[in-house]
């Protein structure tokens, strides 16, 4: 192939500096990508960054939840050996009424036991309810009472079985005795048989778990109205007011010799004011909105109840929290139920009646309670009511009608007989009227009392 003689003018190219300033003052050519930018590479490195460290964030917050939230939930134990016994009862157990619907009843049982934990109390030995309180939510959860069933009353306890297997039989007894003839499951059913109302639930709190809870919301204060001096309570305390932790706390609340007249009766009346006062502190200082606070709490709580299968567990336990956080501590009402000294033994108390009758009736039906102050006369004015009180249909004997009632009365009657006024109980209401019982709501400071 010939060569092209042609001649070409040689290419000049421009200096460095000057391509360079031509290059950037080009006009781009349509769809041609622009050089890379700087700035944009930096934002996108800064979002990826940001990014992953929120996703760890993200994993690491929540596998921290499941954690807490698998602790939590560990912490609670189940009685299932209860559960089995009261299902096989079922046919024998009272049915919800039909204007009780929603409403949710509760077996809140302290525990004497002295093993384990709880062994520097005494010696071990059979195990007694030191304590229950039947508590009542509305189905509208705007108002709950919570009854105090005194623990040497007499009543009719039913057939149970025992932890060994074998079966008592029905006797006449204090009421606690049921629990260490059968445990939770023969407590619900003296309870049910007196009273007629289907309990839901039940949680089981023993000395050690009541301390925990005290320790865990930094002690509860009360009014004491003069100095306390209790070797076998372990307490010392001057007069005034007093912020009760742990030993202390469990003292105040089951000293009975050298407290008063020495009864149980005001014994449960300071239970009462201490619970209302737990309640007021858990509300005014928003335990249950804070997480600082709200873990010791629950990890307290959970590991210090034994409780039914339905409630055994953290999600249950929340739900429950959350009914009772909703509640104003005006409508949170706290009362024994009407009792007297037994005709056949002083050391022992029996139901009054028809009062008893009455208010088992009322919160059967899901109707409030009306209380007054202790000591204050039957015609005073009440100290707490629940919303719906206006207008509601009287409590009467009547009211305990049918197969629940029926068992109400028979089984207290069987105590009692019938009678009035006897301390905490009024006269029979006329028509239209409800009854009223001295008591508490939780809203009342002790110390503004005395």
């Amino acid at each position: 192939m010939a060569e092209d003689d042609t001649e070409h003018p040689p290419t000049e190219h421009p200096p460095t500096g000057e391509a360079d300033a031509a290059e950037a003052q080009a006009p781009e050519a349509p769809g041609t990508p622009g050089p890379p930018d700087g700035r944009r590479r930096r934002r996108r490195r800064w979002l990826i960054v940001t990014a992953g460290v929120l996703a760890f964030l993200l994993v690491g917050c929540g596998t921290l939840l499941w954690i807490a939230y698998r602790k939590l939930d560990g912490n609670i134990r189940t009685d299932s050996t209860t559960d089995q016994l009261l299902a096989r009862l079922e046919a024998e157990r009272p049915s919800r009424t039909a204007g009780a619907r929603g409403a949710e009843n509760l077996l809140l049982i302290g525990s004497d036991d002295r093993t384990g934990a709880n062994a520097t109390y005494g010696a071990a030995g059979g195990q007694r309810s030191d304590t229950t309180i039947l508590l009542h939510l509305a189905a509208d959860r705007r108002h709950a009472t919570a009854v105090s069933i005194p623990r040497d009353v007499m009543v009719s306890v039913p057939a149970c079985e025992k932890p060994d297997g074998s079966r008592s039989r029905p006797v006449l007894t204090q009421f606690n005795a049921a629990f260490e003839t059968g445990g939770p499951a023969c407590s619900i059913r003296t309870v049910e048989q007196l009273s007629g109302i289907r309990i839901d639930h039940y949680v089981i709190v023993d000395f050690a778990g009541f301390k925990r809870m005290v320790d865990a919301v930094d002690g509860v204060e009360v009014c004491v109205p003069q100095p306390i001096h209790d070797k076998d309570a372990k307490l010392d305390l001057p007069a005034g007011r007093q912020t009760l932790r742990g030993e202390q706390a469990l003292g105040y609340v089951r000293a009975r010799e050298t407290l008063g007249d020495g009864s149980d009766t005001q014994r449960m009346g300071r239970q009462q004011q201490f619970l209302a006062a737990l309640i007021r502190k858990v509300q005014s200082q928003d335990v249950l909105l804070n997480p600082t606070k709200l873990w010791p709490v629950l990890d307290a709580a959970t590991s210090s109840v034994r409780a039914d299968g339905g409630l055994s567990s953290l999600g249950a336990l929340y739900d429950l929290t959350q009914d009772l956080r909703g509640i104003p501590s005006s409508d949170v009402t706290f009362l024994t139920a009407p009792r007297r000294p037994y005709r056949f033994d002083s050391d022992r108390d029996e139901f009054v009646q028809p009062q008893t009758t009455q208010l088992f009736a009322a919160l059967r039906d899901d109707r409030p309670v009306e209380v007054r102050a202790p000591g204050a006369s039957p015609s005073a004015a009440p100290v707490g009511v629940g919303p719906s009180a206006a207008g509601s249909p009287a409590a009467s004997p009547s009211a305990a009608a049918g197969p629940a009632g029926a068992a109400s009365g028979a089984a207290s009657g069987a105590a009692s007989g019938v009678g009035s006024g006897a301390a905490g109980a009024s006269p029979s209401p006329g028509a239209g009227t409800p009854p009223s019982f001295e008591g508490r709501t939780a809203d009342v400071d002790a110390c503004a009392v005395h």
